[in-house]
């Protein structure tokens, strides 16, 4: 299974990626990946620790002729998100990634690819087994759960690393070195509902809205890619005033760093509005489709009628506060930089909405490279729910991570690219959230880069990482390894 990729050059990145697709590793389930590099250590003779969260770190001596140089740490994080299409049969829990090769590119087959960032362990592990490449003293980091809570990073043990220059290999553009990022937080509601019976003799319908590209909330939310949550409830909020539909049911999205790629809801209308309602449908559904022509040219929104009525519909009242606060609900770009044309200061994504027993819970996420910009967008969407009567909480969030103009290894890493490729890279800062903040924190004097090869649509089952990137990506940091600066 897999093994076309053994055919992809560097051989020893490909080849360790391939046995990291084999092994199930969701956010908060990395047991089996934490042994499996347990495992490689053993068998390599590496020593290593593991700390109390889990967190990994495999140390490797310097190479003859490199004992003067500075350790360097090499950093990547063992989880992924776990996203599939709604009629794909996965268990990612259990089943190992389907991958294939399309067009330069390694995909998988109806899921998320894990490369975020199983391509950074898979470089990692292939340095650690080759006894040829020229390096000082290696300490190879890997942090759990980076995807939905930063845990790894968070409990990291301050006592646990000696380097203090990072290379962060969880970044998602070849020829792009990054020096900062936004931090962010998630705010999360609980919005109230009662039920009451279904007026009788009203038909039922459902309505879908897929076919979206999704993506990183936070590399992609410039991209004006739709948002399924944002899309159906446009839509629900419209019938409800044209048709008086009755809601019974609505949920969408998944995680909340991914904009929402699927959605759905059920409810009734009356025989006599019918007719009225499906020409509002097919009018909304035409618009939207043309709105996201270029940006989401597969948005899909199917409306299907069901055989069977519900026996329960929302309360007119919390149906009335849903939608309303869905609809206010902020998405996307809420700022862009001062100082840095075209760069994304601050952002929030309507993440993800599951019906409960007595509530709805919807969960947000904010960004920003500035702290107080952060806590205001976030202040925003507390404001929205807590208008609905809703209950709402901000997580603590993580720190951003400032640029530093004096940073050497990234003055190391500039000219290792310059040299190998004959072109200079972008240097620049990053929307989405990386560890280098708070592994700063835990460290402070912590001299830090972050780059990776080209991956696209993140976060989606749309992700797949161009091969020609893995090389260079490669070459580029067995140089900047060879280069590192030498001992004070």
């Amino acid at each position: 299974m897999n093994e076309i990729l053994n055919t992809l050059k560097p051989e020893g990145v490909w080849k360790y990626f391939r046995e990291i697709t084999l092994v199930p590793r969701p956010s908060k389930k990395e047991e089996k990946i934490i042994q499996y590099l347990i495992d490689f250590a053993t068998s390599n003779q590496l020593k290593y620790k593991v700390d109390k969260v889990g967190n990994v770190v495999i140390y490797k001596p310097a190479t003859a002729g490199y004992e003067n140089r500075k350790s360097v740490v090499l950093q990547s994080h063992v989880d992924m998100v776990c996203e599939k299409n709604s009629d794909k049969d996965f268990d990612f829990d259990n089943d190992p990634i389907e991958v294939r090769i399309e067009n330069g590119w390694v995909k998988a087959n109806g899921t998320t690819l894990g490369a975020d960032d199983g391509i950074g362990m898979a470089c990692q592990l292939a340095i650690l087994a080759d006894n040829s490449l020229k390096h000082g003293p290696i300490e190879c980091l890997f942090t759990i759960d980076e995807e939905t809570g930063l845990t790894g990073a968070f409990e990291l043990d301050a006592n646990l690393l000696e380097g203090r220059i990072l290379l962060n290999l969880d970044s998602e553009d070849e020829g792009e070195l990054f020096i900062g990022c936004a931090g962010g937080k998630d705010t999360v509601v609980e919005l109230p509902f009662g039920l009451e019976s279904a007026p009788a003799a009203h038909s039922a319908y459902e309505i879908i809205v897929g076919g979206l590209k999704g993506g990183h909330s936070g590399d992609d939310i410039h991209r004006g890619l739709g948002n399924a949550n944002k899309i159906l409830n446009r839509i629900l909020w419209e019938a409800t005033r044209a048709s008086q539909i009755r809601i019974s049911f609505v949920e969408g999205g998944n995680l909340r760093n991914a904009i929402a790629r699927e959605a759905k809801a059920r409810f009734v209308v009356a025989p006599d509005q019918e007719q009225s309602f499906k020409v509002l449908f097919e009018q909304l559904s035409a618009d939207i489709k043309n709105e996201f022509h270029i940006a989401d040219p597969g948005l899909t929104i199917t409306l299907q009628k069901l055989e069977q009525s519900p026996d329960k519909v929302l309360q007119s009242k919390d149906q009335h506060n849903l939608l309303n606060s869905l609809y206010a609900c902020p998405h996307g770009v809420i700022a862009y930089s001062q100082t840095i044309p075209g760069f994304v200061e601050s952002s929030t994504n309507l993440a993800s909405i599951r019906m409960k027993e007595d509530h709805f819970l919807i969960a947000t996420s904010q960004r920003s490279s500035v702290e107080s910009a952060k806590d205001d967008v976030a202040n925003m969407v507390r404001a929205v729910f807590e208008m609905a009567g809703a209950k709402v909480r901000h997580t603590d969030g993580y720190p951003g991570w400032t640029p530093n103009p004096d940073s050497k290894i990234r003055e190391i890493t500039e000219s290792a690219y310059n040299q190998l490729f004959d072109m200079a890279p972008k240097v620049k800062a990053i929307h989405a959230g990386l560890e280098c903040g708070i592994i700063g924190d835990k460290y402070p004097g912590m001299d830090m880069i972050s780059y990776g090869p080209t991956i696209k649509g993140a976060h989606s089952p749309d992700e797949r990482i161009e091969i020609a990137s893995v090389q260079k990506f490669w070459d580029l940091t067995l140089e900047v390894l060879k280069s590192a600066p030498v001992k004070d």
